[in-house]
């Protein structure tokens, strides 16, 4: 089994995904700004930010590997790149993963653009995917990290009202995958299925993929 940290584990992606970990027997670390309200059995909880170096080095000392499921949001507004960026940085040279859950933006249309740089994507939230890209572009950089980028489906997150677990995924790279009426879709508990079977199997090192149904 695995020790797994999971940043932003309050979060919609990050609550979903210590909690797929910690079932499957995983050894889970939770880092989040507030107190988790339903922490799996067994985890160990971090209460602080991930700019406080002390706790970060407390968070990833003997990780296998570390999940980034940060919001630029809030106090984290422009900050997510450079923290993910010393994230990088102090797990370079060791074997420790590093598996960032971006945004639906970083991947490209059929024209070969990023999706977040398109007219259809919605202004509001441009700002946030842009900086999820360049927390991409900016981890990818760096020498002797283990990591990979995750973007989900575009429709994903707490006000999707079919959150249920098919337990089924379809794994693509970095353009979008499709159902068949054209939508883009995944619950939270099916991207947490595919980001643990991707630790277990250590499948998509150094590698920007995108799971949706």
């Amino acid at each position: 089994m695995a020790k797994i940290t999971v940043l932003g584990a309050t979060g919609f992606a990050g609550s979903h995904i210590a909690a797929e970990a910690a079932a499957r027997g995983h050894e889970v670390t939770l880092v989040s700004r507030s107190q988790p309200k339903d922490a799996p059995a067994g985890a160990r909880v971090l209460q602080g930010s991930v700019l406080d170096g002390a706790l970060l080095a407390q968070a990833l000392t003997g990780a296998d590997a570390v999940i980034g499921a940060l919001s630029p949001r809030g106090d984290m507004e422009g900050k997510v790149a450079d923290a993910y960026a010393d994230i990088a940085g102090r797990l370079a040279g060791t074997t420790a993963r590093f598996i960032i859950v971006g945004g639906f933006g970083s991947l490209k249309d059929a024209n070969g653009e990023r999706i977040v740089e398109t007219e259809a994507f919605a202004p509001e939230y441009k700002d946030e995917a842009r900086e999820l890209f360049s927390a991409y572009e900016r981890v990818s950089a760096v020498d002797g990290v283990d990591w990979t980028y995750v973007s989900p489906a575009g429709t994903f997150g707490s006000y999707v009202p079919d959150q249920q677990r098919r337990g089924e995924y379809r794994t693509g790279g970095d353009t979008p995958l499709e159902t068949e009426d054209g939508g883009s879709l995944i619950s939270g508990a099916d991207f947490a299925l595919a980001v643990v079977d991707a630790i277990e199997s250590g499948e998509h090192r150094r590698a920007h993929v995108h799971f949706a149904y």
